[in-house]
């Protein structure tokens, strides 16, 4: 007689082994879904904050034809079936049209991802001198875990803006030959006393500088040497006031695994789902319905801001739109948004089987199973979340299967146990179709995180599926 523990297994053992979908494609199909990685790795290795985004989708959107939406605003040109538009706010958030053949008010299809990701913020005064160090002291942003952070190598991006205007690039510890920056942890000979003590916040300041300089009338100071140095990026002290340098893992994302099937690096949350929803409307093509992509800020904070999604902009944009095909007025512009389809492009919590106890098999996504669809997010009783309607999901599962895409409807770990939330709720709030589907992650929010090439390729396959198709 089998025991319980046997059955269980058993009973794992058949939920799984049907879902990888690699073995379900030809030479061919690995061959595309290489090739959209490499190119997707570069994209993650070189875009590691929201500006550097913005900057490469306004890039690649131009080479595609796209007009600045505000230019043509200026100039009263006015918009026609298949005309390609984009607008940036601060940098950090830009959403892109393709004018379809239908009216607006008709509604849009909509691909909603954000371009943030979890990370360390220098604070506004940052530099300061400990014992012969010099350190930046800096504020975490987003749902990180504080130890997942220390002893690795870590690059500065961002911005200087100095009085006068002038705005000085940063990054550093990207290349070969450039330094990189290191929070320290206290060695295990030394913490038998502690145990496993949790590390706060004020602890992930960054080590910058360890050489000291004799300065005229003072005695030896590393901060000094290193102020110096600053001098030389053209920056003085005073200017972090008005900068904007971010803490990243430094280093570029790699393939994972023997059979290279999946791959590691950091901002897979959410820019796998940026990327492949930006490469849908770059391939977008006179649609029926109006195509948008819209890739946002500030998500992993609550999407508040000027730059997040509970800002006007999107709103706006759209107005604008309207005002550009045709006569604007209040009702027309809360028709289209109402009357609209929206995928929330965003990664759900992959099935981890070395930590199975958080996971209910039967519900969670898999990795290389396809894109995963949550009809719900929020936690414990769905609370803070959009919950798609069947009619929605069955016109969704229609074009899916129509295109032969891999995919899986899921939730984000044992009920009661987490839960996330995505901007489908604030889109949902004009009456639209919303939801999620995004890449499953293992490692999620962690410094480096892991995604299957399959499940990229078939978001993107879906995504430029649903805007095409979906009515």
């Amino acid at each position: 007689m089998a025991t319980k523990n046997n059955k269980i297994e058993n009973k794992i053992e058949k939920l799984t082994k049907v879902k990888n979908k690699w073995c379900l494609c030809d030479d061919n199909q690995k061959k595309k879904i290489f090739n959209f990685s490499e190119k997707y790795k570069d994209f993650l290795s070189n875009n590691k904050t929201e500006r550097e985004c913005s900057n490469f989708i306004v890039s690649e959107a131009e080479k595609k034809g796209f007009k600045n939406l505000f230019e043509l605003k200026n100039s009263k040109t006015k918009l026609k079936p298949g005309d390609k538009v984009y607008a940036v706010n601060q940098n950090k958030t830009v959403a892109l049209f393709v004018i379809g053949k239908d009216e607006i008010e008709n509604g849009l299809n909509i691909l909603g991802a954000h371009i943030d990701s979890p990370r360390l913020d220098l604070k506004s005064n940052p530099l300061y001198e400990k014992n012969g160090f010099c350190l930046f002291d800096t504020h975490y942003y987003g749902g990180i875990k504080n130890y997942q952070w220390v002893t690795l190598p870590l690059a500065m991006h961002g911005v200087v803006v100095k009085k006068n205007g002038e705005t000085i690039k940063i990054n550093i510890g990207e290349k070969d030959d450039e330094p990189v920056f290191y929070i320290t942890d206290l060695l295990p000979h030394l913490r038998k006393d502690k145990g496993l003590q949790e590390i706060s916040g004020e602890q992930l300041d960054v080590v910058v500088a360890n050489m000291s300089f004799k300065a005229e009338n003072e005695s030896e100071k590393t901060i000094e040497n290193l102020k110096s140095i600053l001098k030389s990026y053209n920056i003085e002290e005073d200017d972090f006031i008005s900068a904007e340098i971010e803490i990243v893992p430094a280093g570029k994302a790699r393939d994972l695994g023997l059979d290279r099937s999946m791959i590691v690096g950091y901002g897979h949350d959410d820019r796998s789902c940026a990327y492949t929803s930006l490469q849908a409307i770059l391939e977008c093509e006179k649609p029926k319905r109006t195509a948008v992509c819209l890739l946002v800020d500030k998500e992993e904070i609550g999407s508040y801001g000027a730059t997040g999604m509970k800002s006007k902009f999107f709103e706006n944009c759209v107005a604008e739109v309207i005002n550009l095909t045709g006569t604007y007025n209040e009702l027309k512009l809360k028709r289209a948004l109402s009357n609209s389809n929206m995928i929330s492009s965003d990664v759900t919590a992959g099935y981890d089987p070395s930590w199975a106890s958080s996971y209910n098999i039967q519900t969670d996504a898999f990795l290389a199973c396809g894109l995963s669809f949550n009809k719900y997010t929020g936690s414990r009783g769905k609370y803070d979340s959009n919950d798609a309607s069947p009619e929605y999901i069955a016109r969704l599962r229609k074009i899916l299967d129509d295109n032969n895409l891999f995919y899986q409807f899921t939730e984000m770990g044992k009920v009661d146990q987490g839960g996330g939330g995505t901007i489908a709720y604030i889109l949902a709030e004009y009456g639209m179709n919303v939801i999620d589907a995004g890449v499953p992650l293992l490692s999620m929010h962690a410094p480096f995180e892991v995604a299957s090439k399959l499940d990229i390729y078939h978001a993107y396959l879906f995504y430029k599926a649903f805007l095409k198709e979906m009515e």
